[in-house]
């Protein structure tokens, strides 16, 4: 790749980190605890409060997922091998590097990944 198209690539990836970060500051309060008073709060409206909960915090894993996958892709861009597959070496196909530019694996590896 080209410095030009490696600029283009950091830019992206700064982007995808910055717009994670600010949804998981969106969603603190999705996240806190329930309040389990009967009392205060209605058996229906607590269940509903949990499973909100617990989407919020699956969301958060993802989240944290991907921002790994950011970084890993940034490790790459700065040691030079980024679009290259962690697994044969070969360079990733550009068309995949750019609908994920966190891939890591091209797309035979990640299908022999898949199956195992």
């Amino acid at each position: 790749m080209n410095p030009e198209e490696l600029n283009r690539i950091e830019t992206r990836l700064h982007a995808l980190r910055e717009e994670i970060l600010r949804k998981q500051d969106e969603a603190e309060d999705d996240k806190s605890p329930v309040e389990l008073d009967q009392s205060r709060v209605g058996r229906l409206s607590r269940m509903d409060a949990m499973q909100q909960q617990a989407m919020a915090q699956a969301l958060d894993r993802r989240r944290e997922t991907h921002l790994k996958r950011i970084e890993g892709a940034f490790i790459r861009l700065q040691k030079g091998v980024y679009g290259d597959c962690a697994s044969c070496k070969k360079p990733i196909d550009a068309k995949r590097m750019d609908a994920d530019p966190t891939a890591f694996f091209c797309i035979a590896c990640a299908e022999r990944a898949e199956k195992r």
